[in-house]
């Protein structure tokens, strides 16, 4: 029996309902979706990753992304952050980050691309 409900409207197409790690990782998106300072009356809400998209993917601003991304993730109690890769690609930086659901110890790699500018949709999610 599930413990956590929600829904979302992205990405599916007759079932909005998520629960338990499906829904983690759709609150975890939408927090990656913010930019930091942009939500009213929370300027900490959100990620920094918006503003250094174009700089250069230094060993010092991979450090300064993930532990922006660290304090994100701990801010929710369902998932912890076991590893998690910073790297660049064509269109701007991509994150690989393995999570796991605490209430059942479920595991999954989250594949988490932020465009440069070339897609104004925000960050993609490529689940592997």
């Amino acid at each position: 029996m599930p413990l956590y409900y929600g829904f979302s409207t992205i990405g599916k197409t007759k079932n909005f309902k998520l629960t338990d790690f499906e829904l983690a990782k759709r609150d975890l998106m939408n927090h990656l979706q913010t930019r930091k300072g942009e939500r009213l009356m929370k300027p900490n809400f959100g990620t920094i990753i918006w503003n250094v998209l174009f700089e250069p993917l230094t060993l010092e601003l991979q450090s300064l992304i993930e532990d922006d991304l660290n304090t994100i993730i701990s801010y929710d109690p369902r998932i912890q952050a076991n590893s998690m890769v910073i790297t660049t690609y064509e269109n701007g930086i991509q994150i690989a980050i393995d999570l796991t659901f605490l209430q059942t110890d479920e595991r999954d790699t989250m594949v988490v691309q932020f465009d440069n500018g070339t897609n104004s949709g925000g960050p993609t999610q490529n689940n592997q």
